[in-house]
Parts: structure tokens; C-alpha cells; sequence
């Protein structure tokens, strides 16, 4: 299934629009940083509570499709700008990472 699509029907919310035509493999779900990195694997979403520079970075050494930030958590202007440089697909959603997950597996994600 590609972004966009996903976009859709999740109703997420787009913070940075980088390519929404990648395709989604799955997802990983993690917080701690090392772990994304060591584990993520190529255009899979990666769904977090971070919102810090910090997440923009290790999404690009992982090369996931995008990036969520779940639960309404905050996202910081400074990686929405860093996202744009960069060309990460940024979204947010008010789902905790266990629900937008379920919903993701009910997609066949």
C-alpha cells in the first residue's frame, strides 16, 4: 500500500510531505533511538512518541517510508523544518502506537 493511501484512510496528518507515492512494508514501533536503528528496516513506518531532530535523522539512517509521531505528542518546528530539508515524510496521529498498529494490520500493512 503507498502513503498516501494510508494517509486517507487513517486520517493522519500530514506535518511534512516528502513522497507520498513510497510503498509501506509494515511497521516498527519503538521510542529508543539505537533500537530504530538497529531494527527498522527499509519503507516500513516507524511509529513513535518522539518528536525531536533527533527522530528526522535516524528515520533517514533507517529508511523508513515515514515517519508518525502517535498519541498528539508534540512535534517541534525545528523537525518539521529538518524533515523538509531532508525529504522525511513527517505525519501525526492521535492514536496510540498500539491502536494506529492494529488499524495498519487491519489494511494488511
Amino acid at each position: 500500500m503507498v502513503l498516501k493511501d494510508l494517509c486517507e484512510e487513517l486520517d493522519l496528518e500530514i506535518l511534512n510531505e516528502a513522497d507520498l507515492s513510497r510503498e509501506v512494508s509494515g511497521c516498527y514501533i519503538g521510542d529508543l533511538l539505537s533500537n530504530v536503528m538497529a531494527n527498522a528496516q527499509k519503507d516500513q513506518l516507524w511509529l513513535t512518541i518522539q518528536g525531536h531532530q533527533n527522530t528526522i535523522a535516524v528515520s533517514l539512517l533507517a529508511e523508513v517510508s515515514a515517519v508518525i509521531v502517535v498519541e498528539d505528542s508534540e512535534v517541534d518546528q525545528k523537525s518539521i523544518k529538518r524533515a523538509e530539508e531532508k525529504g522525511v515524510n513527517l505525519l501525526k496521529s492521535e492514536l496510540t502506537a498500539y491502536e494506529l498498529a492494529k488499524r495498519l494490520s487491519d489494511l494488511g500493512v
